[in-house]
């Protein structure tokens, strides 16, 4: 199996996907690494305007993109595929692109549409799928304050179930003013997840100009994402309340 591949999921749409993947890609080329951005399946973009790779690239600098299908209505990807008449996505298909990028890059990065199980194709293949035929960890970006820790863990056992490691968990937005659920979070996430918290992204950070991204990028990941802040695990009273 291909090494130096990172799938990236969300616990549902609009939790920061793509600026995590962005923040990613920075801090690795900063480090020196090569790298590649892989979209399986882009939906509610029309042809010719800028996805989620075009934003990445914006944020990150130039990095090897690659978009393997877009289809035009904001749906899942089996559904919008289905509508307008297009092929679908499959994992297969996703593992191959990543598996190629992977043997002239240092480090690939697979950013999912909405959540892990969010289906490619009408024979349910999804993201999951893809990632366990490339054996790679799965990076989850969640939302910051109240219902996260239940999407967090609910997406933890699905990994969980498909034999899948979760590398971590990064919150996507940190609030200006987190409130009390918010602050309760960064200790709580870790352990519903039981995987360690590597990173908070602040919020907004995909609205700053893109050089001052690219400066910052590595100081909002944790050391096992190639950035400069500790990991936080689950303390023992936290992780022993984990549903």
């Amino acid at each position: 199996m291909p090494t130096g591949v990172l799938v990236v999921t969300g616990t549902g749409t609009d939790v920061g996907k793509t600026v995590a993947t962005a923040a990613l890609a920075a801090a690795a080329r900063a480090a020196g690494r090569t790298v590649a951005v892989l979209k399986p399946a882009q939906t509610g973009v029309p042809a010719g305007a800028p996805g989620d790779v075009a934003e990445v690239v914006r944020l990150a600098g130039p990095v090897t993109v690659r978009e393997l299908a877009r289809y035009p209505e904001p749906l899942a990807p089996a559904t919008a595929a289905r509508r307008c008449g297009l092929p679908p996505v499959r994992p297969a298909d996703a593992a191959g692109a990543a598996a190629a990028l992977a043997k002239n890059h240092d480090l690939v990065l697979v950013e999912g549409a909405g959540g892990l199980l969010v289906r490619f194709d009408d024979e349910g293949g999804t993201l999951a799928d893809a990632a366990r035929m490339l054996d790679a960890p799965v990076l989850v970006v969640a939302a910051a304050g109240l219902g996260t820790l239940n999407t967090t863990a609910l997406t933890a056992h699905a990994l969980r179930s498909h034999g899948l490691q979760c590398r971590g968990v990064l919150v996507g937005s940190w609030p200006a003013e987190p409130d009390l659920a918010a602050r309760c979070n960064l200790t709580d996430l870790p352990a519903v997840a039981d995987a360690p918290l590597l990173g908070v992204l602040p919020e907004g950070a995909g609205a700053l100009r893109p050089a001052v991204f690219r400066s910052r990028a590595a100081g909002w990941l944790a050391t096992g994402l190639g950035g400069s802040r500790p990991a936080t695990a689950a303390s023992p009273a936290a992780r022993s309340t984990r549903p």
